[in-house]
């Protein structure tokens, strides 16, 4: 972290002059405004934005959202918005990439446009005055988070508009910010038209730009030769309409490049070609058209995908590329390729296989996958902001020197290969907008992914290669760390929060570990064959059609038969920051014995003497006992009155209460309401001895599974798990220490 910042009275100072400096640096060049714009006749209503604060929606889509249902039977995969057409050119030395974009887009509005918006990411790294980096200052004050690069002298990043044409008019541009950020962020660009686009017609724009890649930094960027060129070009933002991720009306989905946002884009055409040094290896989004073709030094490579959001590459010097291929029910042929540098070289086999397992198991539980490749990137050392990301059909892993089976560093570069191409489905396919509604991504992503992991019984194992050899092996399952790292206990923000607007990073990064054991707690709760059908039909259903959490949700109730289950938990967990937290409060018993004291049966009064009746009982008591030697303590010659004492110190959930006896039997009672207390008496011929509530282990949300249960007993149970713990965790330093 740098030890100094600028002051916030600085900020402030620029943003109070910026409306008088917006006109001198908020507009193109004069080159580009050569051309005058043709006059409209009629002023056209703007369509706003989407809100700043946008997140989960509660809304369900409409069913002819985005096109309606996908059959699999149309000429297309997705109901294609945008095609882009680009040459790019990269320079090696200085790391930038000239290219010419020619964009088709198709208004879906029932009204003209004068305008449109375009993403410019790269800008987030251009200086520290972008809604990135301002952010950054005050979100990783109090957490932690992945995008701490320091960028220096040469390193920034941006991306340059040198020329906008639609036809033969050049068009001017202006900087804006949707969401209320800096003056001083250009992440989001207004183009105002020549000519308005009619409802229903077609945009043609040219548009000539130079982007400048940073030193790697959260998601793309160089490194030495490596270069990774991800939110490279001038994306058009989503027009969304009525009826669609709980629009009412056309909206403009555009928001600034947020520190903890991903992205969000329309489905389109992409044919792309890309001019790089010979000696350099070329990784793209899509299937490569044939091979290079080289002169004077420099190789064109030619790539096009359709149905897809999205256009990442890489280019480095001297990588080596590791090849395979992965056939299954309703998918084509899949090229798979890992592409990796020497010293990462253990790393490609393990990285192919686990993506040809990724590829089996989400074909096989969600639904099959639909492009003829995927591509793989393991970064260089000292890239490592460069690793875990995903885009449609490529990907970035982890790399390490030396991968031993049965270690720490093999269940890392797994999960990290399965974790990223996951997003293939939930970020690529489905395409949920990473902005508004992160869970439905990152989270959904992390929950399918643990269930792969569950399937494989692959545990985390926290050992290296000696401590592995010292025995030294502790494990832990997937979905028990998401649990122990989920931050259940008083969340500051709902689940369903979007990216940017939360207290800390570290409130968004539980977004992955809470929606994993929110949806393994609904997984419990409907059973684990019921989950699945309702998320393979959450994938039919919503496959190239931008799903929101409402959608999710209605998804479930339906599938499941069971909505109350589905909402209790989007309700209060979702939507809101409740917690769950039940427990056994007290046990207290009592043998039902003869009371003392005077009472009046049939006309005549009779008085029973205490003292002659605890003879009594104390002689019925060893009578008993002589006849029953082998009878448990808690048993005897009278009835025993049993109260269990439950407490609820969060939102109500069902539960079961399971009451054990001392004569080994057991009852179950319900509560389900949502009392803050109950208390369940119980007469039996034996005492209670323990009481556990949710005995079944279904109910993972509950903050504190250790106040469950209570027993009357001495049990060794509760120290000798805590002596484990003790040594587990003794064990997994160690471990993680050999790992260093």
């Amino acid at each position: 972290m740098r030890r100094s910042v600028r002051k916030w009275g600085r900020l402030c100072a620029v943003a109070a002059l910026w409306p008088w400096l917006a006109m001198a640096q908020q507009v193109a060049p004069a080159a580009s405004t050569a051309a005058p714009a043709r006059a409209v006749s009629v002023a056209l209503p703007d369509i706003p934005f989407a809100a700043a604060d946008a997140a989960a929606v509660s809304v369900p889509s409409a069913a002819n959202a985005w096109g309606g249902e996908r059959s699999g039977n149309e000429p297309m995969l997705s109901d294609r918005v945008v095609s882009y057409r680009i040459d790019a050119t990269l320079d090696a030395a200085k790391h930038t990439v000239s290219g010419q974009q020619h964009m088709t887009w198709r208004n879906r509005s029932d009204r003209p446009l004068s305008k449109v918006y375009f993403h410019l990411y790269l800008n987030a790294f251009q200086n520290e005055g972008s809604t990135w980096f301002t952010e950054r200052k005050v979100l990783t004050a109090h957490g932690s988070s992945r995008g701490a690069a320091v960028l220096k002298k040469g390193e920034w990043g941006w991306i340059e508009l040198k020329q906008v044409k639609q036809g033969d008019a050049a068009l001017k541009w202006r900087f804006v910010q949707p969401d209320g950020g800096p003056a001083s962020d250009q992440t989001v660009a207004r183009i105002d038209l020549a000519e308005p686009v009619p409802a229903g017609g077609t945009l043609t724009l040219d548009i000539d730009f130079l982007s400048q890649l940073p030193r790697v930094v959260e998601r793309t960027g160089w490194w030495g030769d490596f270069n990774l060129v991800a939110q490279w070009f001038p994306k058009i933002g989503v027009l969304e309409l009525a009826g669609e991720r709980g629009a009412s009306a056309p909206r403009w989905n555009v928001h600034e490049f947020h520190f903890n946002s991903e992205f969000y884009a329309d489905f389109g055409l992409y044919d792309v070609r890309l001019t790089v040094p010979s000696d350099y290896t070329v990784g793209a989004v899509g299937k490569r058209q044939g091979p290079p073709e080289t002169a004077n030094g420099k190789s064109t490579y030619h790539y096009v995908q359709g149905d897809v959001h999205d256009f990442a590459w890489v280019a480095a010097k001297g990588y080596k590329t590791l090849d395979g291929t992965w056939q299954g029910p309703g998918s084509p042929k899949v090229d798979v390729r890992v592409i990796y540098p020497e010293e990462y070289a253990a790393s490609a086999a393990p990285v192919l296989k686990a993506t040809t397992d990724s590829l089996t198991y989400f074909s096989n539980s969600l639904g099959a996958y639909p492009y003829q490749t995927v591509t793989a990137v393991v970064p260089p050392y000292n890239a490592s902001e460069a690793g875990g990301m995903e885009y449609p059909t490529f990907f970035t892993a982890d790399g390490y020197a030396k991968v031993e089976p049965g270690t720490l560093t093999q269940y890392a570069l797994d999960f990290v290969t399965i974790h990223e191409f996951g997003h293939g489905y939930f970020y690529g396919i489905l395409a949920s907008n990473e902005f508004e509604e992160p869970m439905l991504d990152e989270g959904m992503n992390e929950y399918w992914d643990d269930r792969m992991l569950r399937a494989r019984g692959q545990d985390i194992v926290a050992a290296s290669g000696w401590t592995k050899r010292l025995g030294i092996a502790p494990t832990i399952p997937p979905f028990v760390l998401e649990r122990m790292i989920a931050g259940l206990r008083q969340p500051p923000d709902p689940l369903g929060a979007n990216a940017w607007n939360r207290l800390s990073s570290s409130s968004y990064g539980t977004v992955y570990a809470r929606t994993a054991t929110a949806m393994h707690d609904l997984e419990e709760r409907l059973g684990k064959p019921v989950l699945e059908r309702a998320m393979h039909e959450y994938y039919r259903r919503w496959r190239f059609r931008h799903p929101s959490v409402a959608d999710l949700r209605a998804t479930l109730a339906e599938v499941s038969g069971k909505p109350q289950a589905v909402d209790a938990i989007f309700d209060q967990y979702v939507y809101g920051t409740a917690q769950i937290d039940d427990r056994v409060a007290s046990i207290d018993t009592a043998e039902v014995l003869p009371l003392a004291g005077s009472t009046l049966k049939d006309g005549k009064r009779s008085e029973l003497d205490g003292d002659a009746l605890d003879k009594q009982a104390d002689k019925q008591r060893k009578d008993w006992d002589h006849a029953h030697p082998d009878a448990k303590p808690g048993s005897g010659p009278f009835p025993w009155h049993s109260t269990i004492t439950v407490r609820r110190d969060g939102a109500p959930v069902p539960q079961l209460l399971r009451v054990k006896f001392a004569d080994g039997s057991h009852e179950d009672v319900r509560w389900n309401d949502g009392r803050r207390w109950a208390r369940f008496d119980f007469t039996r011929p034996a005492k209670a001895v323990s009481a556990a509530l949710d005995p079944e282990q279904k109910i993972l949300l509950d903050t504190n599974k250790l106040n469950d249960s209570r027993t009357t007993m001495a049990d060794g149970s509760a120290s000798r798990r805590w002596s484990a713990d003790a040594a587990s965790l003794l064990q997994v330093f160690y471990a993680l220490m050999g790992s260093l």
